[in-house]
């Protein structure tokens, strides 16, 4: 009998690991905090759960960050490393991987819930390790992961080159598996004299960034942070209030979501 692990079910599942290999940052849920193995009651559907999950899957490096009941009597919500929300029954022995969808309100309830988990403190990013540009008076904060030779990356930056008032913090998170070459462009990017001038003139023109003798750079460092926080693709943008919008987004958009998302 052929025995699939976990990650390929959730792949299959659309829910992709493929660049997600990593513990995103502390996920919290909807009371405030996860529930921990150790403040879950023995005998409890959370700690026959975590049970459940450890001893089938703890071998693929698996975490459960919290297990909550799901407003769906007798199904529990389950949070997992790679930002995986997955429905299990109260003895752990079934799961269910799709969206749970409120019919009566035309909501789609997991969406909802992994927003909110998926939250990150703005405050907590290592915004030394990104690439700073002001434009106007900087009134507006986003932070942003990108892969220089990432085409919806280089889309997005040419919605920025028409925004005023705006700040944005680009953390380079190349994706070697997709652009090989993208590593060594974000250092060549990063040891640049000016790497804002040289982000920017190669995102929005083409322009190749100079050659460089390498510098002390924090790509890896920026490149794991995307992988801890379970991006598994570019761009993904983060706002002041901790939200997450993956992709691509036209202007208008964009300007609605950065004065709906400050704080």
């Amino acid at each position: 009998m052929k025995h699939h692990t976990l990650s390929a079910i959730l792949l299959a599942a659309l829910l992709p690991l493929a660049a997600c290999n990593a513990q995103p940052a502390a996920q919290q849920n909807a009371s405030g905090a996860a529930t921990s193995a150790a403040s879950a009651p023995a005998g409890s559907p959370e700690a026959v759960i975590r049970n459940k999950l450890t001893q089938t899957y703890g071998d693929q490096g698996l975490e459960v960050l919290s297990v909550t009941p799901a407003p769906v009597s007798g199904l529990y919500e389950v949070f997992l490393s790679g930002n995986q929300l997955v429905y299990m029954t109260a003895d752990g022995n079934h799961m269910f991987t799709g969206d749970l969808i409120d019919v009566n309100k035309r909501s789609n309830l997991s969406e909802t819930r992994r927003e909110e988990l998926n939250r990150i403190d703005f405050a907590t990013l290592p915004l030394d390790s990104a690439i700073k540009e002001v434009r106007g008076n900087g009134r507006l904060k986003v932070a942003v992961f990108s892969d220089p030779d990432c085409p919806f990356c280089r889309r997005l930056e040419k919605e920025f080159e028409q925004m005023t008032d705006i700040t944005i913090y680009n953390f380079m998170m190349p994706i070697p598996s997709l652009h090989p070459s993208a590593e060594a462009k974000a250092v060549r990017i990063w040891c640049s004299p000016n790497r804002t001038a040289a982000w920017t003139e190669w995102m929005r023109k083409g322009t190749v960034p100079p050659e460089s003798a390498g510098c002390e750079n924090p790509v890896k460092e920026t490149m794991a942070l995307g992988n801890r926080y379970g991006f598994n693709g570019t761009p993904t943008m983060v706002f002041p209030n901790g939200k997450i919008v993956p992709g691509y987004m036209p202007k208008d958009d964009l300007q609605q979501a950065l004065e709906a998302n400050q704080k």
